[in-house]
């Protein structure tokens, strides 16, 4: 079986050479040998070219002819959870929503992520006693990441 330590500083290695922002979201390699690597970028988009360049320096780097397997890189999709900390700190002051362990959910703006905990922040409009006019109502929840059974980007058209 191919070593998922190999195929890591492999990957490692070319992200460092390209020196633009891309790290690893997830790799992992089935009993077949089939090799599944995602990968994001601190800042923009992961290109075409990225992908490809990651996928030749593993390609190149491993014996086929010792062990056959498959090889996929693609970028970290908008369809999928946040999963690790550079991706939440990338998507800071964009709108999420949060669906916790012990069910529900929360939508809001993400103002802060660490290894720890999040914060979104929701608003909400609500009448208050003695005024004609509803209030926006501002509240910030942190959350611990233990506490997160999924995070995903809201995507609007708007």
């Amino acid at each position: 079986m191919i070593s998922k330590k190999k195929v890591a500083g492999l990957i490692k290695e070319r992200i460092e050479e390209l020196d633009n922002g891309l790290f690893i979201v997830s790799l992992s390699i089935s009993p077949a040998n089939a090799i599944y690597v995602e990968i994001d970028k601190y800042e923009g988009n992961v290109s075409m070219s990225d992908c490809m360049s990651v996928s030749r320096n593993v390609e190149h780097n491993l014996d086929r002819e010792s062990e056959d397997f498959a090889l996929h890189v693609s970028s970290a999709g908008l369809d999928k959870g946040l999963r690790v900390l550079p991706q939440y700190t990338k998507n800071i002051g964009r709108k999420v929503k949060v669906k916790l362990n012990e069910g529900g959910s929360l939508e809001g703006e993400l103002t802060q992520a660490s290894h720890e905990r999040i914060t979104v922040q929701t608003s909400r409009k609500e009448r208050i006693e003695g005024r004609k006019k509803k209030e926006t109502i501002i509240e910030n929840h942190e959350l611990t990441m233990d506490k997160i059974k999924e995070t995903k980007i809201i995507i609007s058209f708007k």
